[in-house]
């Protein structure tokens, strides 16, 4: 039980990290922001596009980060975080 939420966190961060270096947002994200970017993230991508490709610890890897990719870009322009230049 407590391996899979570990291990669901570790996954989080990971995806969330993946969508700050691909939107250039992810210097202003700590790792708590990258987790809850990844899982709330992997929640809508999969909730859009379904579940396939590649999954991880019940996350499907590619809609995950599409769906993190969106969560960030969204977040950024409500709170106006710019990308660093």
């Amino acid at each position: 039980m407590i391996w899979s939420l570990i291990v669901g966190a570790i996954i989080g961060a990971i995806i969330g990290a993946v969508a700050g270096a691909i939107t250039n947002r992810g210097e202003s994200m700590g790792w708590i922001s990258n987790i809850i970017a990844g899982l709330v993230g992997s929640a809508i991508g999969q909730g859009i596009l379904g579940h396939w490709g590649p999954s991880l610890a019940g996350m499907a890897i590619i809609p995950s980060i599409i769906g993190a990719v969106i969560l960030v870009l969204i977040v950024s322009a409500v709170f106006g975080i710019r990308a660093k230049r």
